[in-house]
């Protein structure tokens, strides 16, 4: 069977740079984003089983090289791409149909499955799970988000609030943007079922993170305008070359949970902190446009999140972090690692994306406009 290969593909990152991939893990990305376009992958491999063979063995080294060995941040890098190309399928982004012509692959299903395995074991040894299985749910929630609220400010908050030049700022938001401008999105992958307290709590904040339904209210609209003051892309995923791994991991990890039914209550638990701390991040990057006298459109999204997730961040506790505790006593434990689990991985993020901002204050990017 002849594969369609001369679909563009999906992801064009736009920002000018040197890879940050060694040439193999780039070739083995660039062959996987050929088979993605191929039609009907899964006959195309039984037939040609060898077209994947370079793919499936970079996989396997980077895997090793990221969770075993020196945790590579080419290999970690690498298998973030990959798993996001196949994650995104579960998403519909208004372009070519034949885009999704893989979209049920077996082959696709393998792949990811394969990262996470290994990922995610390596994810949880970063927490004593064991020592959150025994405390107290309630308690354990409630003193966190009392905690996470309003932090102390870090190194890096600091460093934002007070040092960040107008080039860290447009990096800021072109890696902040592959999340901005679709938000809430993976949010509505769990919203199906039962009707309860609980669902209707979750669909009131989806629907707030997408204005009531009117586009020009949606959370993503105020990000877009914030890429238009400084004349930058304000196309879905147009600067994905620039977001480091650490961010990727997030919304794959949000990705793998909401599809996951059984691991319900540790998404709604990462969303519960994701809501409450949102406003302290926030106020960093509000504080930063302020001091270098940007526009009020260059910051209006920090504002609406500041006074719209301090809501969100009550009623996700209150709504649906307790109550669910109490429905599900004996797996509500699950909401704490949740929680703990998302913490880690944003504090990562945030960490990996001042870096970038600090590099690239020295090393200036040409960050265009939308074609």
């Amino acid at each position: 069977m002849q594969g369609n290969t001369a679909m563009l593909p999906i992801l064009q990152g736009e920002a000018k740079h040197p890879p940050a991939n060694p040439p193999a893990y780039d070739e083995a990305e660039q062959r996987f984003v050929k088979l993605l376009a191929v039609e009907d992958l899964d006959h195309y491999l039984a037939v040609q089983p060898s077209a994947a063979t370079g793919f499936e063995q970079a996989i396997a080294k980077a895997i090793v090289e990221a969770y075993e060995q020196s945790g590579s941040t080419a290999a970690h890098r690498f298998l973030q791409r990959i798993l996001y190309r196949i994650n995104r399928l579960k998403l519909f982004w208004y372009d070519d149909l034949r885009h999704y012509t893989n979209e049920r692959s077996f082959y696709l299903q393998k792949v990811r499955n394969q990262i996470e395995a290994a990922w995610q074991a390596w994810e949880l040894a970063q927490l004593d799970v064991a020592a959150l299985q025994q405390e107290n749910v309630q308690q354990a929630l409630t003193e966190r988000c009392a905690r996470d609220l309003d932090p102390p400010l870090s190194a890096s908050s600091r460093y934002i609030q007070e040092q960040m030049t107008e080039a860290g700022y447009r990096l800021l938001l072109a890696i902040a943007s592959f999340d901005g401008l679709v938000e809430g999105s993976r949010l509505s992958r769990i919203l199906g079922g039962a009707a309860n307290d609980v669902q209707c709590m979750l669909t009131r904040v989806l629907m707030e993170e997408y204005g009531g339904g009117r586009l020009a209210r949606k959370h993503s609209t105020f990000f877009a305008q914030m890429l238009a003051e400084f004349d930058m892309s304000t196309e879905p995923e147009a600067y994905f070359d620039l977001v480091p791994w650490e961010v990727l991991a997030c919304a794959n990890h949000n990705f793998l949970l909401t599809e996951r039914k059984r691991y319900f209550l540790r998404y709604n638990g990462g969303l519960t902190y994701f809501e409450v701390a949102g406003p302290a991040a926030y106020r960093n990057y509000l504080a930063a446009a302020q001091r270098l006298e940007l526009s009020a459109a260059a910051m209006g999204y920090w504002e609406l999140h500041i006074k719209e997730d301090e809501r969100h961040g009550q009623w996700m506790l209150r709504d649906v972090a307790l109550p669910l505790a109490a429905q599900y006593p004996d797996d509500a434990w699950e909401l704490v690692l949740g929680y703990d689990q998302e913490r880690l991985l944003g504090d990562r993020a945030g960490d990996a994306i001042v870096r970038s901002v600090q590099k690239a204050e020295h090393q200036p990017l040409a960050l265009e406009t939308a074609r």
